[in-house]
């Protein structure tokens, strides 16, 4: 335990993304902020560095381009064929913000894409030489699924593996000797996410619910967040309302992973309570919706509600491996919620479909299948290319028909270089479909 006699603070940082390609699709540390939200209201200081906060050419609903700087690629991914950056905020602009800093008596770190880790090291790299007594706690999602790896590499002085912000809180009490003021049961519940710490807000993101009832074998919900709870839709408009008209943002993305699932009870009366208070705003679905719970009023409450950003979890269209990859939707269930949505009136353009490209085995004709058939039901596929994530029931397929070392080296889940493609599935075949996709 650190003995910190005065009110503690803490420095918060989510660290830059380094990848071949990354934009700004309503990207926040929404448990970080959380985090923020919470020790603040528990008497900590905090302080927040973003480096992500810093996004160029912003577009219609508050999306943009980071900021990019190439940088020489990390040694296993020399035979990429492409620049690789670091994207956000120039790394002098960091350093000056960190020099005119009062030293934290704890400093925390999340993280991203298991295949980000590179930004990260770099951060924990340059707050070592900035603060060298003060202690480091790394938590996250590469920090979750990469545990050993990150304990061994990264050079901070703690691991979070942890499920939850409150947990996290738990831990930074403990570590300052500081004493909580909140009881346990109002932590999850009270505290908005603390947006308010950036000096300008394009949207908000807001989670209506944590984890998911759906068992995707490409996906790890599961093992991120154990069980699935949702917030009382009241709660979920006040926040809503609180984004709206005290700061007056005009965009919200939602970062649930099943926000329609039982939409009587969530969604519906959510959205009933939005319009019924005259709440105005642009609402996005980056993470996806489910697909099978769009029915005529859901669609209905989605287009009057002011939903801009539709984007449907599809994967496939081949009806084995909708099987095989958990079952969330079949083809009867997606066309009759095209046709919901278009008459409620979205037209073909505003309705994105994902399309999964390069699971392990999957040949590139499945693809332009399941294409050739999101187009005839009136909707936009979009290529998503798989990424291997450990912990799910793919990522042991995934190991075997991969030519990378998805065991050891994280850099290798990235899925811009389809770690699992094949004869069956080219790079070429895949810049052959997204070429297609583009003149369509």
């Amino acid at each position: 335990m650190f003995h910190v006699k005065h009110t503690p603070h803490i420095l918060l940082i989510n660290p830059w993304i380094t990848d071949f390609v990354a934009y700004d699709l309503w990207i926040k540390p929404l448990g970080l902020l959380n985090i923020a939200s919470f020790l603040r209201e528990n008497g900590f200081r905090v302080t927040l560095i973003d480096c992500l906060d810093l996004s160029i050419k912003t577009k219609r609903y508050g999306q943009g381009k980071f900021l990019k700087t190439t940088i020489e690629k990390p040694f296993p991914l020399k035979s990429i064929p492409r620049h690789y950056s670091r994207y956000g905020i120039p790394e002098e602009i960091v350093l000056k913000r960190l020099s005119f800093l009062e030293e934290p008596d704890l400093i925390c770190l999340t993280s991203g894409m298991t295949f980000w880790y590179p930004g990260v090291f770099k951060i924990v790299e340059i707050t070592r030489e900035c603060f060298k007594k003060v202690p480091i706690i790394l938590g996250g999602i590469y920090a979750t699924l990469c545990y050993e790896h990150a304990i061994k590499y990264s050079g901070v002085d703690i691991v979070f593996n942890g499920t939850g912000e409150v947990e996290v809180l738990k831990l930074i009490s403990y570590l300052t000797n500081f004493e909580l003021r909140t009881p346990n049961s109002e932590l999850r519940t009270n505290f908005y996410p603390a947006f308010d710490l950036y000096p300008q807000l394009n949207y908000v993101c807001i989670a209506t619910s944590k984890g998911c009832p759906f068992r995707c074998i490409y996906c790890a919900s599961p093992f991120l967040s154990k069980g699935f709870v949702r917030r009382n839709p009241l709660k979920v408009v006040e926040e809503i309302e609180h984004w709206t008209t005290r700061y007056r943002v005009n965009n919200i993305a939602f970062y649930d992973d099943a926000l329609l699932v039982e939409p009587s009870k969530h969604f519906v009366p959510t959205m009933k309570e939005v319009m019924e208070r005259g709440i105005h705003c642009n609402f996005h679905t980056p993470n996806a919706i489910h697909i099978k719970e769009i029915d005529e009023e859901v669609a209905e409450l989605l287009f009057r509600g002011g939903f801009k950003t539709i984007r449907l979890g599809f994967e496939t269209s081949i009806e084995t491996t909708q099987i095989e990859t958990g079952g969330k939707v079949n083809n009867q269930e997606f066309q009759r919620a095209i046709k919901n949505l278009k008459r409620a009136g979205y037209s073909r353009e505003e309705i994105g479909v994902y399309i999964m490209a390069g699971l392990p085995g999957q040949r590139a004709g499945e693809v332009e299948e399941s294409i050739a058939f999101v187009r005839e039901t009136g909707a936009r596929p979009m290529l998503v290319e798989y990424s291997p994530i450990p912990h799910t029931p793919l990522f042991e397929k995934a190991k075997r028909m991969s030519q990378f070392d998805l065991e050891n080296e994280p850099l290798f889940h990235n899925n811009s270089i389809l770690p699992c493609r094949w004869d069956g599935f080219t790079m070429a075949d895949y810049r052959r479909l997204k070429e297609e996709l583009g003149r369509g």
